[in-house]
């Protein structure tokens, strides 16, 4: 959820103090693109993995400052809620067969904090939402220790003025209920995966992102139950975005923007991006700090604009910007928002294999795809995505009203394996995933839907929803530590 703050309530005059300093970081930040020099010469990729914690009957146990003490790794740390944790996979370069070493360190890493969780009493879960989290769960104390935490809470509901409305209509069933904190949105645990572009190539590679949201949904979905009721195959996305919400009924009406923001344009500069978040998004954590950014820029230093990137950090974008400082050099990355955790490591390196690749392609052709056609079919194949996952119907140019598998199969995989290939991945490693995104699309069975399968194999046994769930993610769990796809895992059979 980003930087730590160190209050929790803010004055008028900090707010106004605070959209100033924002206003100059832009100004600051829009200089430094036309004339600085941006960290490009080995372009790096990274990874944050959420997670969820369990205990022994599968449900959500809020210790996660018992579970962090005994993992003791600097790389875990805190989410939102008090039953997440956070995996920081640090930055390493796509070519070779780094991915595969990537792989190794991941399942090492996760086993070993696995054990040191199991001590504290709890098992780590890799899912887009964990489908036993339930209303009485979050009743109590539910909320990780953390000032920046409570200040959102605080911020979104002053700004909202009345309690959270969740309404999300699957094709059987609905959830409708009202929340007076943002506990709901603390069941959305996302894989982020992170690429540093030069300045001059940002825009190119955030138009790619946006187009590939649709499909990165409709293979990935894994997230198809929340509050007991099976809702859309991606309900994280619709989830987040209500819990998150600022707005009241009459300024949704009036068309104002939330603050998961898909976006509404095709851009020529991350400065459309920032700029955007600046003008249409009031402050939510107005914390000032001493810099002078105009000074560190001409005394031959990179300014670290902490207020805009505190204010773009409360900006939830799909494809967020980042603008970030290592060892006193300024980069730039995309930051993809979109795929939920799990369900094997296999899984999201598969996941991300097939974003790498076909992002490179797309971002390199001289007509590049988004030329034709319109940013409102993009944010229209997302929605349908995440709703039916792979039993979507999508647009894309050049073939029309597709589904997700023949679009994979006969214009995306291609793409991935060549762009790939331009990023210097080994054959080895091009094979083992995408060959992993092949098998998915021909089957066609995601994790949400190897969920909804085997939930309703159970409860045509006998078992009740309740039950089903529990049952499930054991199953699940099962083969989240086989690290085996999940296009090949079995479902229990109906009776």
């Amino acid at each position: 959820m980003g930087d730590e703050v160190a209050g929790t309530e803010f004055s008028r005059e900090q707010r106004q103090r605070y959209r100033e300093k924002v206003r100059l970081c832009l100004d600051v930040f829009e200089r430094m693109l036309a004339g600085s020099v941006f960290d490009i010469e080995r372009p790096l990729t990274g990874m944050e993995i959420e997670l969820n914690l369990v205990d022994g009957d599968y449900q959500p146990t809020m210790a996660n400052k018992a579970v962090l003490e005994s993992i003791a790794d600097p790389r875990y740390q805190t989410e939102i809620g008090a039953y997440n944790i956070e995996l920081n996979v640090a930055p390493r370069p796509l070519p070779g067969t780094s991915a595969l070493d990537l792989e190794e360190d991941l399942r090492t890493s996760l086993n070993a904090a696995q054990q040191k969780a199991s001590d504290a009493g709890a098992n780590i879960v890799m899912i887009g939402i964990l489908p036993t989290v339930m209303p009485e769960h979050f009743e109590g104390v539910w909320m990780s220790e953390s000032a920046r935490y409570s200040a959102l809470n605080d911020s979104i509901f002053s700004s909202r003025g009345e309690d959270l409305l969740i309404d999300i209509a699957g094709a059987r069933e609905r959830l409708t209920t009202y929340s007076a904190t943002i506990a709901p949105e603390s069941a959305c645990t996302s894989v982020q995966l992170h690429l540093q572009v030069a300045p001059q190539d940002f825009a190119a590679n955030w138009n790619a992102a946006q187009l590939l949201l649709g499909p990165q949904l409709a293979l990935g979905a894994n997230s198809p139950y929340f509050f007991g009721r099976e809702l859309w195959a991606e309900t994280r996305t619709e989830l987040f975005l209500q819990a998150t919400d600022t707005r009241p009924a009459e300024l949704v009406n009036q068309g104002v923007r939330p603050r998961v923001f898909f976006g509404e344009r095709w851009i020529t500069s991350i400065f459309d991006l920032f700029e955007e978040n600046v003008r249409y998004f009031p402050s939510l954590l107005p914390e000032v700090t001493d810099e002078d950014p105009v000074q560190e820029l001409e005394a031959g230093r990179a300014p670290r604009l902490q207020e805009l990137r505190l204010h773009n950090g409360t900006v939830y974008r799909w494809n967020r910007p980042i603008y970030d400082i290592v060892d006193g050099r300024p980069h730039l990355r995309v930051e993809n928002r979109v795929l939920p955790a799990g369900p094997t490591v296999t899984d999201v390196l598969a996941n991300a294999a097939f974003y790498y690749g076909a992002m490179r392609v797309l971002s390199e052709e001289d007509r590049p795809v988004w030329t034709k056609t319109s940013f409102s079919t993009a944010q229209e194949n997302f929605t349908e995505c995440a709703k039916h996952g792979m039993d979507a119907h999508v647009y894309w140019p050049g073939l029309g009203e597709v589904t997700p598998d023949e679009l994979v199969l006969r214009r995306l995989l291609p793409l991935a394996h060549e762009g790939l290939e331009r990023w210097g991945v080994s054959p080895q490693v091009r094979e083992r995933y995408l060959g992993v995104i092949e098998e998915r699309a021909k089957s066609g069975r995601n994790g949400a839907a190897w969920q909804v399968e085997t939930v309703t194999a159970l409860e045509s046994r006998g078992a009740d929803r309740a039950t089903a769930l529990r049952r499930m993610l054991a199953l699940y769990c099962d083969g989240m530590h086989s690290n085996e796809p999940v296009h090949t895992w079995e479902v229990p059979t109906a009776r």
